[in-house]
């Protein structure tokens, strides 16, 4: 499903929660609900931002860091075409194989015979 990542948009499908941010910042910041948490209720996606001690400044962080998750999860990977080995790499590898099996076979102590 793709989610639209426009300011509007997000904001009519967001539900914003203003917290108490802790941390350095003093008086002001601990008194202050200055952290803005949104809760995008289309994706389930919850995003936090605390740094500045300005709310206002919070939360265009956090509009930020959703439209970047919500860009994140609308990437859909190309799918990949399955391609033939080819016999060159094939036979190399085989190659490869049996000689690191007789370099293997060769540390071992000969048979012992009665």
């Amino acid at each position: 499903m793709a989610y639209s990542t426009d300011r509007e948009s997000m904001e009519a499908d967001c539900q914003v929660t203003f917290v108490k941010a802790g941390g350095p910042g003093g008086q002001h910041r601990n008194k202050r609900e200055t952290g803005v948490r949104l809760f995008h209720r289309p994706s389930g996606v919850v995003v936090t931002a605390v740094e500045r001690r300005s709310q206002a400044m919070n939360l265009e962080e956090a509009f930020a860091r959703l439209a970047a998750r919500l860009t994140a999860l609308n990437h859909v990977p190309k799918s990949r075409k399955k391609t033939r080995i080819p016999f060159s790499a094939q036979r190399k590898r085989l190659e490869g194989k049996r000689r690191q099996s007789l370099r293997k076979a060769m540390r071992n102590r000969p048979a012992e015979e009665d």
